[in-house]
């Protein structure tokens, strides 16, 4: 095979060591580098050439964006957006849930996850991430109330027309009756209007 195909196995230590220090990063300060980590850390048992080359391509963007940051503005309320990437984990064909929740402007939790099951069309894998943003805007919201805020509904947004349809109109038909059951509650808590879902273009998908 080529040279991209031969495990690591000098370097495998230092691999899983600048994978943990990028995870360190990604999980409290810098958002954006969660899917790249997430992908990287697939590979910890047995690194290759190109996830090593993969890797330093990430530290060579943490060097150049040192002055990016979390900032917070005037900007009010909870607000979260949710995505998905469908079938993009070329080895097990799942997809990869992705969410952000932003107050007052700034992000203050972000999720980049592969999904625990194959989903067989956009929809569905846009619709578990929208379960997946749904319990972490419920333990928001929550936390927040401890505070004394209350912020009710959490407004969400999803770039996909039909998952939303499936959240607001709970009408069963051959496309969307096998979605696990546990991924349904999402329509239970939107139409209690705990949450609102509301449709946002690919380019204002945070």
């Amino acid at each position: 095979g080529s040279d991209s195909d031969m495990p690591l196995d000098q370097t495998v230590y230092t691999y899983r060591e600048v994978v943990g220090s990028l995870m360190y990063l990604a999980v409290c300060t810098r958002p954006a580098l969660s899917h790249a980590v997430g992908v990287l850390a697939r590979y910890m048992s047995c690194p290759l050439k190109q996830h090593w080359d993969a890797a330093k391509g990430v530290l060579r963007y943490v060097k150049g964006t040192t002055d990016v940051g979390i900032w917070f503005g005037k900007e009010d309320g909870l607000h979260g957006f949710c995505d998905a990437d469908y079938a993009g984990d070329l080895d097990s064909r799942k997809s990869t849930t992705g969410y952000v929740f932003t107050l007052h402007g700034g992000a203050v939790s972000w999720s980049s996850r592969l999904q625990p099951t194959v989903a067989v069309s956009t929809a569905e894998a846009e619709y578990m991430s929208a379960a997946s943003a749904v319990k972490e805007a419920l333990w928001l919201r929550k936390l927040l109330s401890v505070f004394g805020v209350d912020i009710t509904p959490v407004h969400v947004s999803c770039d996909n027309q039909a998952a939303i349809k499936l959240i607001k109109h709970p009408i069963a038909s051959m496309r969307s009756k096998h979605i696990d059951v546990q991924h349904h509650f999402v329509r239970e808590w939107a139409a209690r209007c705990e949450v609102m879902f509301a449709y946002c273009s690919n380019a204002d998908m945070l």
